[in-house]
């Protein structure tokens, strides 16, 4: 059914007769009128000075000793500083005046007269000539930004009328000037005198005042830094408008113009921390007000550490290298020594302002030691665990077959727990991560602080411990701080004093796997297969560290720690784009060997605890357990005295089967084992073959072992052959079958089964029903 508009106010109108006829409908009407009034009031009541006081001032930083950080920086990251009319210099009121609204003493809050000349121009030359906005609508735009439309435009004229109708002119003025868009995050004529020239306001001459009454109108086009020959064309301007008001002779005017005046960097306000600063401003909750804040920053530090990172960057420059990030942190108290968040605050044709300390990037391999630490931590692992880093593949409800590989595309076979994290094996970490259940890292790791890995466990997958998530360098530093400190947590701090970490911290009462996470990390042979012995990542002192790339090598990272000291550095490019041969080691290690060496110059840190309540032995390499005189490779590694029964009575046996396709991938010279084993088939496999071709198809016999006495191979008892070679093809028959391998002093066997499929498939030969590997015919 439709409703026309005229049946619509019809019935509208009958509506509002009944409601107005009855006592009740009269009382109804009067709460809504009353509601809509209420609503409607702020609209239309006159705004004052105190509605539109500006309370967020300039903050003064200092560093932990109080050497000067910064000043006139206010928590909304602007350069504010606010002063009264009378302490701003005469020449710069007059120079703003003639510049923007010259009439803005003798108009209410439009200039009738100048919106008249303006339309009158428009008509003429087809197209808008000059503006209309008064210094009342400028300010109502600065204080509510709106469209630039009609509507807008509109908007912005109510709120003029009603800046007009609760303030004098002189309010007005105040508020404008002091709210003044003057280039970069510089605003108001005070933060701009003492950015530019450091002087107070009040000090400014008539050069300086009408270069800076220039730059509001458009302060990017006329930055005085960026744009010099538009800021002086414009000066011109603003210079002939005070001649024509009568405020300055025109040789007064020519002499201003032809006045040599340099503009200093806006770096000038603050002198090291810039991220630090604001990132600081932005959390304070101090009075409002001007606020003298002393800061954790140490600033010989924190400028040792800004000029390291221009220094690394340099030396990649050729690798597409442009962005990085460092924070310091003091492991004994929490607090942040230094906090570099890019190259060049101020540069911001390369994106400076950016923040690599809080941005959110992928942590690559950063997050490893964590999920190790929490498999010992339930016993799901042990120190002396053997891992599988070979092929493996995952289904994954939704995605394609998820199989991880490291970078180098190569398996290492069985290895350590402390080989796996120091060497950043990406298939030994995803195993763990498996046992452990990705919901329960994922609750760990925000345990730990990292508070941006906000999406369900199904969203990040088995991919989390490789760093499928997103994280800041600030969580990264955080974490690494409580592992420096064997889980024991602790508030990061900035300033001093600071109220909000009062509470005393617990000690971890359990802090033996920490301990072994960081003996691990700290464990320069250990990570010698990726990194080699003598890498930027050892340093001449105890040290534990852990390296990251993402995908693509879109970031690096470098995160480690002393006893006493946390460094953590972020190597990449703000734009996202991927760097050139350049991974963790490469790219963010360097930055942090540089500031630990700084910061151990003059001493060096105690040497790591050892792990509570274990023993160390001497294990082989392959079984992790006591070494036999066939055992290639012989370590020390940590046990719970629960182990030591295992270790004194080693059981007989070899490599589980999840091991039997790499090893028979491997050069007998790669690996060696004095236990022969069946690699194919496997024990239980169940193949099919499919009439029409019994004849022609053949499974491949394969073992390993190393035995210098010839092998003995028998097929259901039947001997096949008396051979050394370490392979033999078989013409494959229906049937129970059971194979043996036999030499003078080793022996496997394996069964399995062959049976006729009932239809003929479109593939060629047989097909393996039942293994833990792929089998192919020859």
């Amino acid at each position: 059914m439709q409703v026309t508009s005229r049946r619509l106010i019809q019935i509208t109108q009958k509506f509002w007769r009944r409601l107005n006829r009855s006592r009740r409908g009269k009382v109804i009407l009067a709460l809504l009128l009353m509601c809509l009034a209420v609503r409607l009031m702020p609209y239309f009541a006159p705004v004052r000075a105190t509605d539109i006081q500006q309370n967020q001032l300039a903050l003064q930083f200092s560093d932990r000793n109080g050497l000067s950080l910064g000043t006139i920086l206010t928590r909304d990251q602007e350069h504010t500083a606010v002063v009264p009319l009378n302490q701003v210099s005469p020449q710069f009121i007059q120079a703003i005046l003639a510049a923007e609204d010259s009439s803005f003493y003798h108009h209410g809050a439009l200039d009738l007269k100048a919106i008249a000349r303006a339309i009158k121009e428009a008509i003429h030359a087809k197209r808008i000539v000059s503006g209309a906005s008064t210094v009342t609508m400028q300010l109502a735009r600065m204080l509510d930004p709106v469209p630039r439309n009609l509507s807008g435009k509109l908007q912005e004229i109510w709120l003029a009328w009603r800046l007009a109708a609760g303030m004098n002119k002189d309010e007005i003025l105040a508020a404008y000037i002091n709210r003044l868009p003057m280039g970069g995050n510089i605003y108001g004529v005070e933060a701009a005198a003492r950015t530019y020239f450091s002087i107070p306001a009040q000090d400014l001459n008539v050069a300086q005042a009408s270069l800076l009454a220039a730059i509001p109108n458009n302060p990017t086009y006329f930055d005085p830094l960026a744009h010099w020959q538009r800021l002086k064309q414009r000066q011109r301007y603003v210079l002939n408008r005070m001649v024509q008001d009568g405020y300055i002779s025109s040789a007064l005017a020519e002499r201003a113009y032809t006045e040599k005046v340099v503009f200093q960097s806006r770096q000038r306000g603050i002198i090291a921390a810039p991220h630090f600063l604001f990132w600081l401003a932005s959390q304070q909750s101090t009075p409002e007000g001007e606020g003298q804040i002393r800061t954790t920053i140490d600033r010989p530090l924190q400028q040792f550490v800004e000029a390291q990172v221009k220094q690394v960057l340099a030396s990649l420059a050729a690798n597409n290298v442009q962005d990085a990030a460092a924070l310091v942190i003091d492991n004994h108290t929490g607090e942040i020594l230094a906090y570099v968040g890019s190259p060049n605050y101020f540069d911001e044709t390369k994106l400076g302002r950016n923040d690599g300390v809080q941005a959110l990037r992928q942590p690559g391999s950063t997050l490893k030691p964590f999920v190790y630490e929490l498999a010992l931590a339930k016993g799901i692992i042990r120190p002396n665990t053997i891992l599988a880093d070979v092929p493996a593949h995952y289904a994954i409800p939704g995605a394609k077959l998820y199989s991880p590989t490291d970078y180098t595309q190569k398996f290492q076979g069985p290895v350590r727990v402390r080989v796996a994290l120091a060497n950043s094996l990406n298939i030994p970490a995803v195993r763990v991560l498996e046992k452990v259940g990705v919901p329960a890292f994922l609750e760990h790791l925000r345990q730990l602080g990292f508070e941006h890995l906000n999406q369900t466990p199904e969203y990040y997958g088995l991919g989390l411990t490789l760093g499928s998530g997103e994280v800041s360098l600030w969580e990264l530093a955080k974490a690494y701080v409580r592992m420096a400190r064997q889980g024991e947590a602790v508030s990061l701090v900035s300033t001093i004093p600071q109220t909000s970490n009062s509470k005393p911290q617990t000690p971890n009462p359990n802090p033996t796997t920490w301990q072994l996470i960081i003996d691990m990390l700290s464990d320069n042979h250990a990570r010698a297969t990726a990194f080699g012995v003598d890498s930027v990542l050892h340093l001449p002192f105890p040290s534990a560290v852990k390296t990251g790339t993402s995908s693509n090598f879109r970031d690096t990272w470098t995160v480690g720690f002393t006893t006493d000291y946390t460094v953590a550095t972020w190597v990449g490019n703000f734009t996202g784009e991927p760097m050139r041969q350049v991974s963790g080691v490469t790219g963010a290690a360097p930055l942090w060997n540089r500031i630990m060496l700084h910061l151990h110059e003059h001493h060096e840190p105690e040497n790591f605890p050892s792990p509570q309540g274990l023993v160390q032995l001497p294990i082989c390499a392959i079984s992790g357990l006591k070494p036999t005189p066939d055992c290639a490779s012989v370590a020390q590694e940590y046990f719970y005295p629960a182990d030591k029964i295992a270790y004194e009575n080693p059981q007989p046996g070899g490599l589980s089967p999840e091991y039997d396709e790499w090893l028979a991938k491997q050069q007998p010279a790669t690996f060696n084992t004095s236990n022969l084993r069946i690699i194919s088939p496997n024990n239980g496999d169940l193949f099919l073959l499919y009439p029409g071709e019994q004849t022609s198809q053949k499974l491949e016999f394969k073992l390993i072992g190393k035995t210098a006495e010839p092998v003995e191979w028998r097929l259901n008892g039947e001997k096949l052959a008396l051979d050394s070679a370490k392979s033999l093809f078989w013409q494959i028959r229906p049937g129970n079958w059971t194979l043996e391998v036999n030499s003078k002093n080793s022996s496997d066997r394996v069964s399995f089964q062959v049976q006729l499929a009932k239809s003929k498939s479109t593939r060629r030969g047989f097909s393996i029903v039942n293994s833990q590997v792929n089998h192919s015919s020859p």
